[in-house]
């Protein structure tokens, strides 16, 4: 994870560098830990890994992720919370398509962790509770409007890996 960070700031400090400044800082091990707690979830090293790299974007300039914000410690508490209270309030029980055989069969669930978001209701998420044929920590893609949830990546290094091989390329 870090060499894959070392690329990826390397290429935005010729390429972009207002994304570059537009990183965060690390996140601390206490503000990981209360995510965490907040989430009622142990996240994936690798991704904790990365968030003590950067905590996600400002916001003050292009999106990361390929439209995509990446999120902070703080904007995954609380996107994940909105999600929450539409679940809780049930409005996320809308009928389903056919969902893909690793991801559980639900509008949303509270284990599918959103790290990065399009503003527009839609994450990139951890799936901390995959069906048997996926894998913990795969990363999915959630859609406010659309019911299908697809696997992007096995994990979230092979994600972010994907990601920086695309953009450096």
């Amino acid at each position: 994870m870090q060499q894959l960070w070392h690329e990826l700031e390397t290429f935005l400090k010729t390429n972009n560098p207002e994304q570059l400044d537009d990183l965060n800082p690390p996140a601390s091990s206490a503000q990981i830990h209360e995510l965490e707690k907040l989430l009622g979830v142990t996240l994936p090293d690798d991704f904790k890994t990365c968030l003590m790299r950067h905590d996600g974007q400002r916001g003050g300039a292009e999106w990361l992720f390929e439209g995509y914000e990446f999120l902070s410690a703080r904007k995954i508490g609380l996107e994940w919370s909105a999600l929450r209270r539409l679940l809780d309030r049930g409005d996320l029980d809308e009928p389903l398509g056919k969902p893909d055989p690793a991801v559980r069969h639900a509008w949303w669930d509270p284990h599918w962790i959103p790290f990065a978001a399009n503003g527009a209701g839609d994450n990139l998420c951890l799936d901390l509770a995959p069906t048997r044929e996926g894998n913990h920590g795969q990363v999915i893609s959630y859609s406010h409007e659309f019911p299908r949830r697809s696997v992007k990546a096995p994990d979230f290094s092979a994600w972010f890996k994907a990601f920086a091989n695309r953009l450096c390329a």
